[in-house]
């Protein structure tokens, strides 16, 4: 096998130029050539020789993959199939797996999975992310059955996530609408202001907010369409616009009247500029703002209006608890945070629904007051023998 760099005549017009080249016997045991495409560079040539041997391997007997090579297969396999940030998010969690890189995945056994497990509680993480972490082991053990034969059944059922008794649950924070007044209160930019304020009321996720254009609020029905996302710093980037979390994510929201006229005076600001445009982002104009200027501001607001301090995404929480608390029903809460199923809603804000409870009940004594007789009324009964 060789990585051969062609002949200037045999380049392709838009620069590649790097072939392997690399002799292998088929299933039936004849000595085969193969010439691959052309590459940009040489290291593009290298992964693709990889590739095919990986490819090739996944017929034979003796797989002798190594975990770094499984877990390879699986980044390369995802590169055209899922979102950006979804890749970002594998390519984070793959230093997790370099642990078990030299391991055979077909010698892989229940004493290399607790090595494994003992060396991960020791990265000073939550359980939540630990299991993640535990989630994508599995998934890469999943891609290995399915495209490479590779047989984990008897290590599975003895594999068991990350738990902690100890760990105190840490309780969702929020905001009353006595609370976020207060705090909107002291708000004096317009643009922050609007952000806020769509943020609370519109139960809006961060990056979605943030990737708000202009050309996303109907300003004659007064709604707002949510069908892309934000994120920062993936794969080298600033920043890169998304497409939402889910499928349900994609929704179009009603705006409060105090919120329609405050977004037309920020617009008018904004039209101020001469190179405006209906897709520059509401929050920030060409850019958007930050993630680090919103939380400083968030911070700052908490100060100035003396309330307590939670988390951007609490914004989404509070909304949540509006709703809950002035009786929407649990399908509409669902359908206006954009969840996928009212079950997510409701694992998430079933503390919140226990009040609605005390309610049932209430309704159901105060009808039987209103229903029972005004004097009692003696009963007669038989025992039959």
């Amino acid at each position: 096998m060789a990585i051969i760099l062609l002949n200037k005549k045999e380049w392709t017009k838009d620069g590649r130029k790097w072939i392997f080249y690399t002799r292998y016997k088929d299933l039936d045991g004849r000595t085969k050539q193969y010439k691959s495409k052309k590459y940009i560079n040489k290291k593009e040539a290298q992964e693709a020789e990889k590739q095919f041997y990986l490819e090739f391997d996944k017929y034979r007997p003796d797989n002798n993959m190594t975990f770094k090579d499984l877990y390879t297969a699986f980044y390369d396999y995802q590169k055209d199939k899922v979102k950006e940030t979804t890749l970002h998010t594998y390519h984070d969690r793959i230093r997790y797996m370099a642990l078990l890189d030299n391991i055979k995945v077909k010698e892989f056994n229940i004493q290399h999975y607790e090595a494994w497990r003992k060396k991960i509680l020791e990265y000073k993480l939550s359980n939540r992310t630990r299991n993640y972490i535990y989630k994508f082991l599995k998934t890469i053990m999943n891609f290995g059955t399915k495209w490479y034969g590779i047989n984990f059944n008897e290590i599975y059922p003895k594999m068991t996530n990350f738990t902690d008794p100890s760990e105190i649950k840490k309780e969702m924070e929020f905001w009353t609408y006595e609370e976020f007044a207060k705090f909107i209160s002291v708000e004096k930019n317009l643009t922050y202001k609007c952000l806020f304020k769509t943020l609370y009321y519109c139960g809006l996720r961060k990056g979605e907010a943030r990737a708000l254009n202009w050309n996303d609020i109907d300003f004659i029905n007064n709604t707002v369409k949510i069908n892309k996302g934000l994120s920062d710093n993936v794969n080298g980037k600033t920043y890169i616009i998304t497409s939402p979390k889910t499928l349900t994510s994609n929704r179009t929201l009603p705006l409060p009247k105090g919120l329609v006229n405050d977004l037309k005076k920020l617009k008018e600001k904004a039209m101020e500029f001469t190179n405006f445009k209906e897709d520059w982002f509401i929050f920030g104009n060409a850019i958007p703002l930050g993630d680090d200027a919103i939380r400083r501001r968030k911070n700052n607001n908490c100060k100035l209006a003396k309330i307590k301090q939670i988390r951007i995404h609490d914004f989404r929480h509070s909304c949540a608890s509006l709703l809950i608390n002035n009786g929407a029903d649990i399908t509409l809460v669902a359908k206006y945070l954009g969840h996928s199923k009212i079950d997510e809603t409701l694992n998430t804000y079933s503390h919140m629904f226990k009040n609605k409870l005390n309610n049932i009940i209430n309704l159901i004594d105060t009808l039987d007051n209103n229903t029972a007789p005004n004097k009692k009324e003696e009963i007669d009964f038989e025992i039959s023998i």
